[in-house]
């Protein structure tokens, strides 16, 4: 898949996020990326048969205080390959896995640690 196509999907993941969800969404930026580094799979302990299909890098919501000043946007990456190898050994389009992804990592920016965000995309529906 075309670069300019899997951007078009991250888009479209983004407005099927709840609208209140996406008017609290501020100094984000999303990136792309193939697939996670070596430094990244080191520092998130994953081991040589696993991947990531995205990773929020920042300072939770919950965390963050009016006063904080001028900061760095925190940053979730989405990676492309991992993300189309999970929609074909799924069997599912891979605009639905960019859009559960993006849940999924902005679930973190909102305060979620992994426990919790997988525990509520057992009981949502799909977007």
């Amino acid at each position: 898949m075309k670069r300019t196509e899997f951007h078009e999907f991250v888009r479209e993941g983004v407005m099927r996020l709840p609208t209140w969800v996406r008017e609290k969404i501020r100094n984000v930026a999303l990136l792309v990326e193939d697939e996670p580094s070596a430094e990244v799979c080191a520092q998130e302990k994953l081991g040589p048969d696993e991947t990531l299909l995205g990773l929020y890098q920042g300072v939770p919501l919950t965390a963050k205080s009016e006063t904080d000043g001028m900061v760095l946007p925190d940053v979730i990456t989405l990676y492309q390959k991992p993300i189309e190898a999970a929609a074909l050994e799924d069997g599912m389009d891979v605009r639905d896995v960019v859009a559960e992804t993006v849940w999924h990592e902005f679930a973190h920016h909102f305060g979620m640690d992994e426990g919790q965000v997988r525990s509520r995309e057992q009981k949502r529906k799909p977007l």
